[in-house]
């Protein structure tokens, strides 16, 4: 008889313990919780001047809604803009940075912090990259011979015609 009174609250321990190992494995973070597709974003090389815009998205992966408060940057050369509205749990939002390149050099990384109700509290994420000086930046060209000997460039958006002698 006592073998099967301990055999019995042993099948029930497990049991209780499995279900709650599952509650707790299936079930959200309570409150709002913010959770990015990347963290950091970079633009490779541009010349000085030249203007990014890049967005970050991101899922609110709590219970409740998340509502972003503020966008602080590192510097005044980055202008963000952030979805406004609450974003349900399960739905997505976004956050802009718009970074403007003119009187940078060299190796730059711009901080965006997220304030918002996450649960987590602030978050942030970055744009990374080299700005190089437009007088010595290599440009990379595509060149086309036609026909009639002409040569057409293409750097950037300027298009250009040359002539070729031949020889």
């Amino acid at each position: 008889m006592t073998k099967m009174l301990l055999l019995a609250l042993g099948l029930a321990f497990a049991g209780s313990y499995t279900a709650q190992a599952q509650t707790t494995a299936t079930t959200k973070a309570a409150g709002p919780q913010i959770k990015f597709v990347e963290e950091k974003y970079d633009f490779g090389s541009i010349k000085q001047g030249d203007i990014v815009d890049h967005v970050f998205k991101f899922k609110n992966t709590g219970t409740q809604p998340l509502v972003i408060s503020n966008v602080q940057v590192s510097c005044g050369c980055t202008v963000p803009d952030w979805t406004k509205e609450p974003i349900a749990p399960g739905k997505m939002g976004m956050i802009s940075a718009k970074f403007n390149s003119a009187g940078k050099m060299g190796m730059q990384t711009k901080v965006l912090t997220i304030e918002s109700n996450s649960a987590a509290g602030a978050a942030t994420v970055s744009l990374v990259g080299e700005v190089k000086d437009p007088s010595t930046a290599s440009a990379t060209a595509d060149v086309n011979m036609t026909d009639a000997g002409k040569q057409k460039t293409k750097d950037g958006d300027a298009k250009l015609k040359a002539k070729v002698k031949k020889s």
